[in-house]
């Protein structure tokens, strides 16, 4: 259903550091750069068949993350999904919700964990319990 999925940032130096770091944890690598046609950076992560973007906007405005959005990740385990936190949380970005843990829900059980990026974007890792 999606070709990709692209969050903005004021700073994307920084964002290639996050993002580096905390998509590693799934095992991807670094990212490719690329330049809209108007001149703003761009860095794209590809791993597993999934494409992630980080942007300057290019309306030349501030990013800004958007309100009741999350973004997220799935990992293979209740380890990758505590490392892509703590991973996150170590490059800067903040710990949100309740701790990396086991969640029971009527969509099953899962393990999550919530942590928000350098811009406010909510980032959600994610494994399945079978």
């Amino acid at each position: 259903m999606f070709s990709h999925v692209m969050v903005g940032t004021n700073d994307i130096e920084k964002a290639k550091d996050f993002y580096t770091k905390v998509l590693g944890t799934l095992g991807a690598g670094e990212p490719m750069p690329n330049e809209s046609a108007t001149g703003h950076k761009r860095l794209f992560w590809m791993h597993g068949g999934g494409v992630f973007g980080v942007s300057e906007p290019i309306d030349d405005q501030p990013a800004s993350c958007a309100n009741g959005a999350t973004i997220g990740f799935a990992c293979d385990s209740l380890e990758q999904v505590k490392a892509f936190h703590d991973a996150g949380v170590a490059a800067g970005g903040t710990s949100i919700e309740d701790p990396p843990g086991l969640r029971e829900s009527s969509m099953g059980n899962l393990h999550l964990a919530y942590v928000r990026d350098l811009d406010g974007n909510k980032l959600c890792a994610m494994h399945r319990v079978a």
